[in-house]
């Protein structure tokens, strides 16, 4: 029991009010809230929790200090947004990132902003972002707060809005609850305009593929995160890539994402994975007709029933999650079949005009 308390302390839920998990907390309303039980039934209650509320425990804003060497190491991610800060910073503008992490962001920004405040969740991150901060230039522009993305405003209106809670698809992270609750407490204090936001907007899209998942014999059907510019064996599209959304964090943005749409087969292979590529704009240059974009990692996820397919079949796929959802969630929705069987027709055909 003594373990089981420890370890409730040491979670932080993504609601509101940002207390230590509490079971109990865990249910919507009284609808979602399991029959009353005795201890006995504790273990029954934790397993009917629903999986928005169990994944917003472990990430989110709370990211573990080590791994964002990862994200600083990622020289894409890093220079796609120092290119569209500078690009959207003027100098004397006053700017807001939400979820900082070590303050690289804001950094970037303080090189043109008069005031920059970089909001963090995660008191280690606080302590290193502060830390760091002191030891590069324009560092005093920046305020570090300890506070929460979903509830901070800052004391006076901003120019620029930084966020940069992003997983492929949306998914997992709440770069889309964190600026959507932002847009609506910002427009209650303030009014308009709202900031001009990086990213501005991002685009995804699904592919029908074939993907290789013998690790030295060992067969495992798992999700897989591929680099945009590597190549990779054992890996094959099948059809061309085809949008399921397009966000503009400038408007109102729904959180339920869903796809339903045909693809045509134009390879011979076995469909067992769909991909999903996101794609990040990070800031529109209009006085130039293009924009500064940031690719995440592609994200291959295994189809419960591999398919054979030939070229000229038309398949069928579909699927949905909410935005922040788990991957697991998305995992569960995703249906595919054949509805056109190239070769059936071909032979129906012949016998027609025999």
């Amino acid at each position: 029991m003594a373990s089981m308390e420890t370890s409730r302390r040491r979670l932080y839920c993504r609601r509101p009010s940002r207390s230590p998990c509490n079971f109990s907390a865990f249910w919507n309303d009284k609808s979602d809230r399991p029959y009353s039980a005795g201890v006995g039934q504790t273990s029954k209650r934790i397993n009917m929790l629903n999986e928005r509320e169990i994944e917003s425990c472990y990430l989110g804003q709370f990211i573990p200090v080590h791994y964002h060497h990862n994200m600083l190491m990622d020289q894409n991610r890093m220079h796609g947004f120092k290119s569209a800060i500078d690009y959207a910073v003027k100098p004397g503008m006053k700017v807001l990132e939400l979820g900082g992490g070590t303050g690289v962001l804001s950094f970037f920004a303080a090189a043109k902003a008069s005031k920059v405040w970089c909001v963090e969740f995660n008191p280690d991150m606080v302590k290193e972002a502060r830390k760091m901060l002191a030891l590069n230039p324009n560092g005093e522009r920046v305020e570090v707060v300890h506070a929460d993305a979903f509830e901070y405003l800052p004391p006076e209106p901003v120019d620029v809005v930084i966020c940069e809670m992003i997983h492929v698809g949306m998914l997992r992270e709440k770069q889309v609850e964190v600026i959507e609750s932002f847009k609506r407490r910002y427009l209650e204090r303030f009014g308009g305009p709202l900031p001009v936001f990086l990213p501005e907007a991002v685009i995804m899209a699904v592919q029908p593929m074939q993907q290789e998942y013998d690790f030295e014999g060992f067969y495992a059907p798992i999700v897989q995160f591929q680099e945009t510019t590597a190549i990779h064996p054992g890996t094959l599209e099948l059809a061309q890539p085809a949008v399921y959304s397009v966000i503009d964090f400038n408007q109102p943005t729904d959180t339920i994402f869903a796809f339903d749409g045909k693809f045509v087969v134009e390879q011979a292979g076995t469909l067992n994975s769909l991909r999903f590529v996101t794609k990040n704009i990070l800031a529109v240059v209009a006085e130039r007709s293009t924009t500064i974009d940031w690719l995440n990692h592609y994200m291959s996820l295994p189809l419960p029933e591999p398919l054979k397919v030939k070229a000229g079949d038309v398949l069928q796929i579909s699927f949905q999650y909410r935005a922040g959802g788990s991957i697991p969630s998305l995992e569960a929705s995703m249906r595919a079949s054949v509805i056109y069987d190239a070769a059936l027709q071909a032979v129906q055909h012949s016998a027609v005009y025999a």
